[in-house]
């Protein structure tokens, strides 16, 4: 939300300067994210006078330049050196005296100092608009009208003016504060509960509303009242549509928007104001002389403001014409054919209340992000359409031209009651933590505009206000109290008191933190990706089992992923079209799937994205790349990690994954990995591989719950190392080696291991050779040489009839 210091001062009371102001908000609980000051011209032209030339003379020393004295308001003109061609004597200018900083269009700012050109002294400089920072023309000097006063200063003359901006950060219940004068209501309680003093707002209404003439009689109607509870509108005619004043352009200026013509210019000037969107209709383009809010079928067409043909949805509230054409999205956004034109002589006025469940729902649905549908999707105050609608026809009629030429038609059906709220000062105490006075607590109230029902000696009924919609319960009224107060006034407490809780997932969160703290050791980097993604990445088959968002947030963003592999590659392009090549990284996440009507699924998983050099080059050895095998390499320490050392490595055809290897546990699938399909990949516009590694992390937790932790003795006795060449079909995996090895039960062999793979037509055709590396242990007594080479012979019978292997010697 963008608040202009400037603006909001015409509704204060008081003077507050833009720092305490600041101060003031963030206390208010509307946190000032960022202020800047915010200038006409760079530096505001300080210190640059208005000054008359009063003599001018051709330089000594130079055929280009001009000796001239200027008169500044000082007691003696000053002598300044001009190059300009079109310096004069009579001449009023700008000029920039020694010791002033100017700020050109064009280049670093330049202060203003003592030269010696061409031999003679210069007390300044005449400025021409760029140097100035006023324009672009570097044709010569700036030469002004003839009723300027030398001495001047040039802010003054040419009246510029600074402001502060501030970005506040509002919470998605304060619908009240997104407006300058709802904000001015805040401060003004603040400072009146502060100051002990009443500090009224100065509202910008008044009671000059009246009728010019009669006009045509456009009629409202409302079909649907539960989306529109009350539509109030006024015709003005021989309105003339120009450039705003000055000033107004300024205020819209200051909120980030770009002036248009006086009418939208107005409207969207009492946006920011009040918080109430209004709507400018060409009065002449409202067939039948009706105004008909109402849905209209699905699928009906209906071109918008900026052009595009819409398909309309059956929640879409439409505003109509007479003869049921739709106009208007209500509360979103206009139509290509009745807005407001340079031909445009007659316009209605809508200001209305809309259901903001309806306004959000057609916003998103048709991506129209306005600043109007932004106020009604969190409820706007229904009670201020009139006095509204009255405080825009002034303001048209006045810059505009125009006649009013209707009474206020104000269509409310079934007026609301305020809502009325009990609050207890005990609950008070409980929830704040802090005892309010009575009479405190009824004077913020009543500063915050709510009204008083009956008041106790143990609580108080207040009724809230319209413009606070979000205020249901007595919490939210505690809320208010504190805010008003200052969240600077809170208390901490000298102790708190808290009860123990039993944490039932402390297991499942120590592995999740020590499988993190290991992959991060070993160069990997983690990231949180979000959780909701674009469908555009699947499928049609997973689209069927996805969640989908109701209401996105953006095209781009409605859907709850089904997998992690596309919001991961997103960080990766990211990183890679930024240069940063090699990644290694891991997130823990969930995805998200339909397991029916309204039922739902989420999985917890454990995802690893490797692409580019695990190693780059240097002196010392050569790059090392990224491949399956490292891949393989770190899901399976990850399942070491969580003490699961028994388990079945299966190749595995997977959509996603050009090839892959499934980790299995009894029957569980826990890691799928591989490297990601290329159709996959170039969607982000990767270029290069991507390995991917997909852990189910409740299965993990599951297995490795089951495990129990131990220790064993250091061995006493020395292990004894044996190698082992053996040439296999070129097809056999190595992991029918491991389970060959595994058959033969040999208690005292401790480990296997292949060292080297070798392949060549001597070994003969489709053959291959393994070289492994087998470890005996015995933890009683050291091994002999013929227990040795009885466990050798196993092995190598057991080889060449089961895979069948030939034994190289």
């Amino acid at each position: 939300m963008t608040i202009s210091y400037n603006w909001l001062r015409e509704y204060l009371p008081v003077n507050i300067t833009p720092e305490k102001l600041a101060v003031i908000l963030t206390s208010l609980g509307l946190e000032v994210e960022n202020f800047e000051q915010v200038e006409d011209v760079k530096g505001s032209l300080e210190g640059l006078v208005i000054g008359e030339v009063l003599e001018t003379e051709k330089h000594p020393n130079a055929d280009k330049l001009r000796l001239t004295r200027v008169d500044t308001g000082a007691e003696e003109p000053l002598q300044i050196v001009c190059g300009a061609p079109n310096v004069a004597a009579g001449q009023k200018v700008v000029v920039a005296p020694v010791g002033v900083t100017i700020y050109p269009s064009k280049g670093q700012p330049l202060i203003m100092k003592v030269a010696t050109i061409r031999g003679t002294e210069s007390y300044g400089m005449i400025c021409a608009e760029d140097e100035l920072g006023l324009g672009d023309s570097h044709d010569g000097i700036m030469v002004l009208r003839d009723d300027a006063k030398p001495g001047t200063p040039a802010a003054d003359y040419f009246r510029l003016q600074s402001d502060w901006i501030y970005e506040i950060g509002l919470t998605p219940n304060r619908m009240d504060a997104m407006s300058h004068l709802g904000v001015a209501k805040d401060i003004c309680a603040y400072l009146s509960v502060h100051d002990r003093k009443d500090y009224p707002v100065k509202y910008p209404y008044n009671n000059h509303f009246k009728k010019d003439r009669q006009g045509a009689v456009i009629e409202v109607k409302i079909e649907n009242q539960k989306a529109c509870e009350r539509y109030s509108g006024v015709l003005i005619e021989n309105v003339t549509i120009t450039e705003s004043p000055e000033w107004l352009k300024r205020r819209i200026r200051a909120v980030g928007l770009r002036p248009i013509s006086n009418i939208v210019d107005i409207t969207n000037f009492i946006l920011h104001e009040t918080g109430q969107p209004l709507h400018a209709f060409d009065a002449d383009q409202v067939k039948g002389n009706a105004i008909i809010v109402k849905n209209l079928p699905e699928g009906t067409p209906f071109i918008t403001l900026d052009e595009k043909e819409r398909k309309l949805h059956a929640g879409d509230l439409m505003i109509c014409n007479g003869n049921g054409e739709p106009m208007c999205f209500g509360g979103v956004f206009g139509g290509l054919h009745s807005g407001v034109t340079a031909g445009t002589k007659n316009i209605f006025i809508e200001s209305a209340w809309f259901n903001p469940v309806t306004i959000r729902k057609t916003s998103f649905r048709h991506n129209l992000r306005t600043d109007a549908a932004a106020r009604f999707e969190k409820g706007t105050d229904i009670s201020n359409t009139v006095t509204v609608l009255k405080r825009a026809a002034l303001l048209i009629k006045e810059l505009a031209g125009g006649t009013i030429a209707s009474d206020i038609t104000d269509v409310y059906p079934d007026p609301k009651e305020k809502k009325q709220i009990i609050l207890t000062h005990q609950y008070l105490k409980k929830l704040s933590g802090k005892s309010y006075p009575p009479d405190t607590v009824k004077t913020i109230l009543t500063h915050s505009g709510f009204e008083v029902i009956q008041e106790d000696t143990d609580k108080i009924r207040v009724a809230a206000p319209f413009s606070k919609p979000d205020i249901e319960l007595p919490a939210d009224i505690v809320e208010e109290i504190m805010r008003i107060d200052g969240y600077d006034n809170v208390a901490i407490p000298g102790s708190i008191t808290i009860s123990p809780s039993v944490e039932t997932i402390a297991y499942q969160e120590a592995l999740k933190e020590k499988i993190a703290h290991y992959l991060a050791g070993n160069g990997f980097n983690e990231i949180f990706t979000n959780a909701i993604t674009n469908s555009a990445y699947f499928d049609e088959a997973t689209l069927r089992t996805s969640v989908k968002m109701l209401n996105s947030l953006s095209a781009g963003l409605n859907i709850m992923r089904p997998s992690m592999l596309e919001t991961g590659l997103e960080c990766l392009a990211h990183n890679i079209n930024r240069k940063n090549n090699n990644l290694r990284l891991f997130e823990f996440g969930k995805t998200y799937h339909t397991g029916g009507v309204g039922q739902y699924k989420e999985k917890e998983k454990l995802c690893l994205y490797i692409t580019g050099m695990i190693k780059e080059a240097s002196w010392k050895a050569g790059e090392d790349k990224s491949d399956f095998y490292y891949l393989k390499g770190i899901a399976e320490s990850i399942l070491h990690a969580a003490g699961l050392s028994h388990y079945q490595l299966q190749p595995t055809t997977v959509p996603h994954l050009t090839y892959g290897l499934q980790i299995r546990i009894h029957t569980d699938t826990v890691i799928t990995l591989g490297l990601a399909d290329a159709s996959v990949v170039k969607q982000f516009d990767i270029k290069q591989q991507v390995w991917y590694a997909e852990a189910e992390w409740e299965k993990i937790y599951h297995h490795a719950s089951k495990q129990q932790s131990g220790y064993t003795e250091i061995p006493r006795f020395p292990a004894v190392q044996r190698d082992l060449a053996i040439v296999v079909d070129k097809q056999l995996p190595y992991e029918k080696v491991e389970q060959a090895v595994k058959n033969t039960n040999i208690k005292k062999l401790q480990a296997v291991k292949l060292f080297d793979v070798f392949e060549s037509d001597k070994l003969g055709a489709g053959k291959k050779s393994f070289a492994i590396n087998l470890t005996f242990l015995d933890n009683e007594k050291t091994l002999t040489d013929n227990e040795i080479d009885g466990m050798m012979q196993k092995i190598m019978h057991t080889f060449e009839q089961e895979l069948p292997a030939e034994i190289r010697k």
